[in-house]
Order: structure tokens, then C-alpha cells, then sequence
């Protein structure tokens, strides 16, 4: 009876056991789905805001320097809470941390929009927009000889007026506060995700499930390269102003694209990928008995549990020592392999970031597509070689079996053959010609340099004000800065199809019609450059297959010439490094050197210069291009360096290099997806396209 008794609750005690583990499991799986809704959200919004700040510069009148600092405010953000959330957020409940970390996230992108709805509307020349949507001669600047220039300049009382109004209104400083916001948010969400998913997967599938977690994540860009394309080809002040009225196109460099709802929207998937993680459990005492077991390959004793127990807390408490903390960051910078990698994935990196920040402007002003078209085209090319890049380099290495030094080699070629690609993009750099900036303005000689072009015979009598930018299109294929000083004297229709006649500086050669004409909007590219414009994107889809191709190695190289016990402080160094010296500052000085080849910059109401308007193409081409390949040239020698290095290394061992290699091989075909969302996001997001 007592047997029977005994039989009953043992079974009693077995059975909410099961339950617990069954609903372990079921909690688990949703907790899976959650994160990777998570990680869905935040790389929506890190690639809505690339796609974004070319806009936000417009809209806010600023220097791409000032734009690139906003776009690296999200890394500031997360470098200011990474170490904190990285320590004590392993002590809090993870699930709810990481739900805490998407509201956050969420808040400030709705905090990057909030601008938008406190300033007036978008003005995209100096008259307002109700004076150009008016049939009125006197809205546009046209040539008229013999009056009074106050008809064509801004009045100094107004533009006074004006500067006192607006003055104060640096409200793209919320955008950086928002993206700022939005960059502490993210900072739980992959060290505590992985970290989860390592402690309550079953044995052996982890990878599994962080592979499953890495390929739902790329629902993100996808969604966001669309996005990107369709706010940008809808007007700023959609919903607020007669579009009817608005006479530029997305083609136009004055156009500003509703850069507002991409923020809107990515908030508000941010904050509702937040709900599952408050009703999970943050019990991990299964797992913990789990890990003791798997660390013996099998049962224990109580004793052996305290042994065990014992040396967990030992270990603990060395961590947690500050002089141990130390001891381990001198033993890896003094680890030569690790600094020489550190520094050339530093450069790496940071060519990819500064590239993908800039480059659907590159493209706008190269080839005279609009910042929809370019989101578009460069996403749907992008992503899908990227993926079957990164997968093909994984199958290289697997199938190959190859070392962690034939891994860097693999590296190597990779950045080598991306890099060679990257230099044949100089040959598709594009000429346009804009009168007053690259030619005299009747257009027949080419000038030295933008500044203080002098005035020609066909528009000295206009009194034109110079500063003005109202582009439009002679028929001779010529952009002129405005109708005045293209010597225009008088209009026909109204909005988009105004057509402007009598056009002095546009003489077509060898056509007998004096009423030279133009329209609104600069000259379109030429057939050839249209040419170079579809092999520049061929060249855009093998320069990623080559990168991508050595991703996986550049992912196992960070921690796998460090002792073992070491890979984490090595990896949230490099992490750590790559986030304030790549993330942050290369937007700010591609922005900077980008600056110095405007040719023609907005005017704001006081006077001072704002958003570049025009620059110049080949001085544009080069620099940002020249600037991208010189950072991948320094880390083209150094990783040919590393690899020497690294060689006498394993053949100073006594010869046994191919076995340990052979061993580190083993854990390289296992672990790089434990370790590849550690990497810096912004190094992540600029892979998407360079």
C-alpha cells in the first residue's frame, strides 16, 4: 500500500514536470518567433534611416557632415548602455529587458518623426509654395531687362524677418536625440537574444536556430528597401498641401521625400514586437541543470555538482574582478594577431559604412536617378547576393575543410577581387554640364573653377539673383541654375509643364529657331551615361558576391587567435571599437569630404549656406570613390601582414600547425552563427550595399 502510495506521487511529482518542460519548450518557440519579430524591427529601422538621411539633410537644410553625425548617433546611443545591459542585463529577467529595449527603440524613431509635424511647410525655392502654384509671371525669375532688381533678389528686410523666425529652429537636433534613443533601445536585444537561445535551446541546435533567426531577419532590409522606395517618391507635406501644386519630381535635387513615415512606421513595429517578451518566463533553472550534465557527458553526483558549482563561482568572481578584467584586455592587445585584424577590420568596415550611407546620393547626382530608384534597384540587387554570398562562403569552407589559415586566405582573395572591382567603378563617373558652374553661361567654354563664374552677354542685364535655385533644361542640353540666368524672357503654362521661351544663353547649334526654349528640372543623362549607369549596378551585385564571400571567415578570425576562454572580451572589444570608430565617425567624414565638392549650396533665410544643392560629378565620383577604395588599400597590406603573421606562427609550433588547425577548423564549421550578430550592426547594414 505504502509501495503504492510511494508509486502515486512520485508519478504525481514526474507529471508537472513534463508540463513545465513542455511548456518550456512552448515558450522557448515563442520567445524564437518574438526575437526574430525583433530583429526583423531593428534592421527595418536602421535601413530606413540609410535610405532616409539624404532627405533628412533637405528637410533641414544641413551639411551631409551634420547629416553623417545623425546618422551616427545610433551608435553612439548603443556604446553609451552596451556594457551596462551586457552585465546586469544577464541578472534581470532577459525576455522582458529585450521587450523594454523595443518600446525604447520604437519611442525613438516616433521621436525622429516628431519634427515633421512641428515645422511649416517644405519650401523648395524662395518663393512659398502658394505663389508657385499661382499662373503668375512675377512667382518665377525670369529675365527682365531694365527693372528693378528687388524683383529678382530677396529683400534684405524680409530675409532679416525671416532669420529672426527661424533662427532657433534646429530641430534636426531631435532627429539625433531620436536616432540616438533608438540606438540604447537596440543595444538588449542581440547580446540577451543570443545569450537566451544559448542557455534554453536543446543540446546541438543553437546554430540551428540562430541560422533560422539570421535568415528571418532578412525580412528587415527587404521590407525596408521598399519602403525606402515608396516614401521617398511621395511628397514631404503629403496629405497637407495640394500635390497638384508641387512642380518638382523625385528627380529633382530639391525634392524631399516623406522621410517621416519610414520613422512612423518602423516605431510602431518596434513597439509592438515588444508585447510577446512581457509574457514570457525568465526561469532558466532547467537550463542550468542541463549545462551541468552536458559539461560531464553525463549523470553527476551531488558531489560532483558542488565541485562544479564551486568552480562556476570561481569563475564568476574572476570575471567580475576588475584586476582580472584588466590582465585579460592587456593579453588581447598585446595579442599581435588580434590588434593587426582589429585595425584592418576597422577599415574595412568603415569603407562599408561610409558607402552605404552615401550611396543612393552617389547615384542621384552620378547618373540623375532619383533616391526612390536607387532605394529600389540597389536593394533587390543587394540582399540576394549577399545571402547567396555568405552562403557560398560557408559552403567553401565546409566543403574545402579548410583551416583557420586557409579561411584567412579565403578572406583575403575575397577583399582583394571586391576590392579590384570597386576600381572599375572610376570608369563609369559621369559629366554633366550646368552653365555658371562647369561652363560659362552661354555655355560654349568650359570654366576653372564654380566660384564667381562671371556673368555672360546673353544674362548680365537681367539682374538676376545669383544665388537662386530653380534648374532648368535648355534645348540644348544644358542646365542652367535658374530661368533668369539662362536669359529666359518669358513663360508658358504653369507647374510642371511650364515651359520657359526666349531664352537667350540657349543657343542650339546650327538651328534656325531664335525661340530657344527650357523646361523645369535639370538636363537628363546622356544614353551613355545611361550605359554606365546598368554596369555600375552589375559591378554593385559582384562587388558584394566577392565581400560576402568572405564574411564568414572575417567572423571567426575575430576570436579564433585568442585563447578560448578569452573569445567574448575579444569579440566585445572588436565589437566595442568598430561601433565608435567606424560606426560614428565615418558617416561624419565621408559627409565632410562630400561637402567640399558642392558646387552650388541653398541659401537659408539668414543668409547661411545649407543642403548642397548641385556637385560636381567627377570631383564627386572621385572622392567618394577614392575614399572607399583608400580604406580597403591599408587593409588589403594588413591583411596580407596578419596572414604572414599568422603562418610563422603555426610553424614555429613544432610542425603542428595542421593539426591545431585542424581543430580550430572544427569549431569554426560550428560556432560562426553564435557569433555573427555580435558584429556592429552598422558594419551589418553597410554590407547591404557598397
Amino acid at each position: 500500500m505504502m509501495d503504492q502510495n510511494h508509486h502515486t506521487n512520485k508519478t504525481e511529482e514526474e507529471q508537472p514536470s513534463g508540463k513545465r518542460k513542455t511548456r518550456c519548450c512552448d515558450g522557448f518557440k515563442v520567445f524564437l518567433v518574438a526575437l526574430s519579430f525583433s530583429f526583423i524591427a531593428k534592421t527595418l529601422s536602421g535601413v530606413l534611416m540609410k535610405t532616409s538621411i539624404t532627405q533628412i539633410e533637405r528637410r533641414f537644410d544641413i551639411t551631409s557632415s551634420v547629416a553623417g553625425l545623425i546618422d551616427g548617433s545610433f551608435e553612439i546611443g548603443n556604446l553609451l548602455v552596451i556594457v551596462f545591459v551586457s552585465y546586469f542585463g544577464s541578472k534581470l529577467p532577459r525576455p522582458k529587458v529585450i521587450g523594454v529595449g523595443c518600446i525604447i527603440m520604437g519611442t525613438g524613431s516616433i521621436l525622429t518623426a516628431l519634427p515633421h509635424f512641428f515645422m511649416g511647410y517644405y519650401k523648395y525655392s524662395k518663393e512659398t509654395n502658394v505663389l508657385v502654384s499661382e499662373n503668375s509671371t512675377s512667382s518665377l525669375s525670369v529675365c527682365l531687362i531694365n527693372q528693378n532688381a528687388l524683383l529678382n533678389r530677396t529683400s534684405p528686410a524680409i530675409m532679416e524677418k525671416g532669420c529672426v523666425k527661424e533662427s532657433g529652429s534646429y530641430l534636426w537636433i531631435y532627429v539625433l536625440m531620436g536616432n540616438m534613443l533608438r540606438g540604447i533601445g537596440e543595444s538588449p536585444i542581440v547580446p540577451l537574444g543570443i545569450s537566451y537561445i544559448d542557455d534554453f535551446a536543446t543540446e546541438g541546435h543553437s546554430s540551428f536556430y540562430l541560422g533560422i533567426l539570421n535568415t528571418v531577419t532578412m525580412i528587415g532590409p527587404i521590407m525596408a528597401f521598399l519602403l525606402g522606395s515608396l516614401f521617398t517618391s511621395m511628397y514631404v507635406d503629403i496629405g497637407y498641401v495640394d500635390l497638384s501644386s508641387i512642380r518638382i519630381t523625385p528627380k529633382d535635387s530639391t525634392w524631399v521625400g516623406a522621410w517621416w513615415l519610414g520613422s512612423l512606421v518602423s516605431g510602431l513595429v518596434s513597439i509592438t514586437s515588444s508585447l510577446p517578451f512581457f509574457f514570457l518566463s525568465a526561469n532558466n533553472k532547467p537550463q542550468e541543470e542541463r549545462k551541468l550534465s552536458i559539461s560531464l557527458h553525463g549523470p553527476k553526483t551531488n558531489e560532483e555538482r558542488k565541485q562544479t558549482a564551486k568552480l562556476t563561482s570561481h569563475e564568476q568572481n574572476v570575471t567580475e574582478n576588475m584586476t582580472g578584467f584588466f590582465q585579460s584586455l592587456k593579453t588581447i592587445l598585446t595579442n599581435t594577431l588580434y590588434v593587426m585584424y582589429l585595425f584592418l577590420t576597422l577599415l574595412h568596415i568603415s569603407s562599408f559604412i561610409g558607402s552605404f550611407t552615401y550611396i543612393f546620393k552617389y547615384v542621384e547626382q552620378q547618373f540623375g536617378r532619383s533616391i526612390s530608384e536607387a532605394n529600389f534597384l540597389l536593394g533587390i540587387i543587394a540582399l540576394p547576393i549577399l545571402a547567396i554570398g555568405i552562403f557560398t562562403g560557408g559552403y567553401i569552407i565546409k566543403k574545402f575543410k579548410l583551416s583557420l589559415l586557409g579561411s584567412a586566405k579565403l578572406g583575403f582573395y575575397s577583399m582583394v577581387i571586391g576590392s579590384l572591382l570597386q576600381l572599375s567603378d572610376f570608369a563609369m563617373i559621369c559629366e554633366k554640364s550646368v552653365a555658371g558652374l562647369t561652363l560659362t553661361y552661354d555655355g560654349n567654354n568650359p570654366v576653372e573653377s564654380h566660384i564667381n563664374v562671371p556673368l555672360s552677354y546673353c544674362n548680365s542685364d537681367c539682374n538676376c539673383d545669383e544665388s537662386q535655385w530653380e534648374p532648368i533644361c535648355g534645348d540644348n542640353g544644358i542646365t542652367y541654375i535658374s530661368p533668369c540666368l539662362a536669359g529666359c524672357k518669358s513663360l508658358s503654362g504653369n507647374k510642371k509643364s511650364t515651359v520657359f521661351h526666349n531664352c537667350k544663353c540657349v543657343e542650339v547649334t546650327g538651328s534656325q529657331n531664335r525661340n530657344n526654349s527650357a523646361r523645369f528640372g535639370e538636363c537628363p543623362r546622356s544614353d551613355h551615361c545611361t550605359t554606365k549607369f546598368n554596369i555600375f549596378l552589375t559591378l554593385q551585385a559582384l562587388q558584394s558576391f566577392a565581400f560576402a564571400i568572405g564574411s564568414v571567415s572575417n567572423m571567426m578570425l575575430v576570436f579564433k587567435n585568442v585563447p578560448p576562454e578569452l573569445k567574448s572580451l575579444a569579440v566585445g572589444f572588436h565589437s566595442l571599437t568598430i561601433r565608435s570608430l567606424g560606426g560614428v565617425l565615418a558617416p561624419v567624414y565621408f559627409g565632410a569630404l562630400i561637402d567640399r565638392v558642392c558646387m552650388k549650396w541653398s541659401i537659408n533665410s539668414c543668409g547661411k549656406k545649407g543642403a548642397c544643392r548641385i556637385y560636381n560629378s567627377i570631383l564627386f565620383g572621385y572622392t567618394f570613390l577614392g575614399l572607399r577604395i583608400g580604406l580597403r588599400v591599408p587593409a588589403l597590406v594588413l591583411y596580407a601582414i596578419f596572414i604572414f603573421v599568422m603562418k610563422k606562427k603555426y610553424e614555429n609550433k613544432d610542425m603542428k600547425a595542421p593539426e591545431n588547425e585542424g581543430k580550430v577548423l572544427d569549431e569554426a564549421t560550428l560556432e560562426p552563427l553564435n557569433y555573427r550578430h555580435i558584429e556592429p550592426s552598422a558594419g551589418a547594414d553597410s554590407e547591404l550595399c557598397t
